[in-house]
């Protein structure tokens, strides 16, 4: 019979001054690995985190049976928490500067100096090594190799690719050799290379002897994966193990609904009457950190109404691509870049650019401030704010929860941005790009982390709102079936290069 490794029975938990498990009970025994899977907000996150020990249980008990082993084996004072031999792999990094005091800023990445203030990759693995007197498994070279960060162990790590840093919190998470590794949609922002390898790399970390609970969609799956639970509003609905499990009867809702007449309605309020020649036109682009060329003699024009994909694997060079046309890379100036009809460097400013901008991206989410509410973080996009510092404006409020009806998201309104699943937030930050109809939008990556019918829901959003308006798109995904019908152009990067 297989040993528990953890067992949860009857459990009430509460976070804050919500419930958000009644009467939970799960356990995973030794040579179990967990899918959990289900709708956004059916509390994946939430069960992950209360294995982590993040949230109170009130009722019920959650036993940890590999700690009562450790403990009985340890010397005094070796071995201190449960949690210590556990790792969680979350949406959102935790990095810190390298005087450990102060958080990233969004734009640290794009200014030399500031971010001259962060650890290396090699710094990050050698800070997260395995502690403890035993020798480890897991050591920098071998984590290294098996999420491919042998090229980026000199690379400050401010300056990763979404995917990038994805995979280097997955590798620091190794390096604690924990007995339990768990990890929340792990798949998010990784490239097509990254996550064909993705079965290889789970299949290498269970068989080093760690357990893995993992947060997933239905369709990404992987090979080791043994059982698979699914929830629903709080509650786990089902469990079966892999090979008795059929996805197709736990697929999202596949019905869908645009209110047309609202959303031409809304594509129409403060709309701008300024028309361009050219949206974008940039000539021999050259942009270099040091040794490093990030983006090499790079033309891309944009026309108005024009809707453009830009592909290519995690740092070919996307997001610096696009900093640059969102007025956050200082060195748009020494290059030739048309932005509205406007070289850049002519007069114009930052909030100039930004203000005919609807900008949604990783890095975006990663460091917004989240003490706002969400009705609050829409109304911010009027401002081009990282939040609303201003007396909040009845008219623009009221425009803001219409868009959030449109992108189904109305009941998290007054509901704190810190609070809402990680899906909502990041609809939450699309809803802000909309809500003061730009004539360019900007969409990187914006469907990390939704439920099947959320992804659905944001693509026929895109293509009617396309359908109904010029507005010019640029469109940024590791995703063929996330890209909206109206994308028609594309532009495809490979280590900073244009490719065919």
């Amino acid at each position: 019979m297989l040993h528990k490794i953890l067992s949860i029975d009857k459990a009430t938990v509460r976070y804050l001054n919500a419930t958000l498990f009644n009467g939970l009970s799960f356990e995973i025994k030794k040579g179990e690995n967990w899918a959990l899977v289900g709708e956004s907000g059916s509390g994946k996150s939430a069960l992950l985190q209360t294995i982590a020990g993040r949230f109170n249980i009130t009722g019920g008990n959650i036993r940890y049976h590999f700690w009562d082993e450790a403990a009985s084996k340890a010397n005094t004072g070796e071995v201190t928490t449960p949690h210590k031999m556990i790792a969680l792999v979350e949406p959102r990094h935790h990095f810190r500067n390298l005087s450990n005091t102060t958080d990233f800023y969004y734009q640290q990445r794009y200014n030399s100096s500031d971010s001259e203030d962060a650890l290396t990759v090699a710094d990050h693995l050698n800070a997260a090594k395995h502690s403890g007197s035993t020798e480890a498994f897991w050591t920098v070279e071998k984590v290294s190799r098996l999420l491919r960060l042998d090229e980026l162990l000199d690379k400050q790590i401010i300056k990763l690719s979404n995917g990038e840093t994805k995979r280097l919190m997955i590798a620091a998470s190794l390096l604690k050799n924990p007995v339990l590794l768990m990890l929340d949609n792990p798949l998010t922002g990784l490239d097509v290379k990254t996550r064909e390898k993705f079965n290889n790399i789970i299949k290498q970390i269970a068989a080093s002897g760690i357990s893995i609970i993992m947060a997933t969609s239905v369709h990404e799956i992987p090979a080791v994966i043994t059982h698979v639970a699914v929830l629903n509003k709080g509650a786990i609905v089902h469990e079966s193990k892999i090979e008795d499990f059929k996805p197709e009867l736990f697929e999202g809702d596949k019905t869908d609904w645009i209110a047309t007449d609202e959303l031409n309605t809304l594509l129409n309020i403060n709309k701008s009457t300024a028309t361009y020649n050219l949206i974008v036109k940039m000539e021999q682009v050259h942009i270099q950190y040091g040794d490093k060329v990030v983006l090499d003699n790079i033309n891309w024009q944009i026309n108005p109404g024009e809707r453009w994909a830009l592909l290519g694997p995690n740092g070919s060079g996307k997001s610096t691509l696009l900093s640059l046309i969102n007025g956050d890379n200082p060195q748009a100036y020494a290059n030739q870049i048309i932005l509205f009809d406007k070289k850049r460097g002519t007069g114009e400013s930052i909030w100039d650019i930004k203000k005919k901008i609807g900008f949604v991206s990783p890095e975006l989410h990663q460091y917004f401030p989240t003490d706002n509410s969400c009705l609050q973080v829409i109304e911010s996009g009027y401002y081009d704010t990282l939040g609303l510092f201003r007396p909040g404006s009845k008219e623009k409020a009221e425009i803001a929860l219409r868009w959030m009806k449109a992108l189904e998201i109305e009941q998290y309104a007054r509901t704190l941005l810190k609070n809402v699943p990680a899906s909502a937030q990041r609809l939450c930050l699309l809803a802000r790009a909309l809500v003061k109809n730009p004539p360019l939008l900007i969409f990187d990556e914006p469907c990390q982390g939704m439920d099947d019918h959320q992804q659905m829901h944001f693509k026929n959003l895109v293509d009617t709102i396309c359908r109904l308006s010029n507005v010019t798109l640029i469109y940024v995904t590791h995703y063929q079936h996330e890209i909206p019908n109206s994308v028609d152009k594309v532009l495809r990067l490979e280590k900073g290069k244009t490719v065919l």
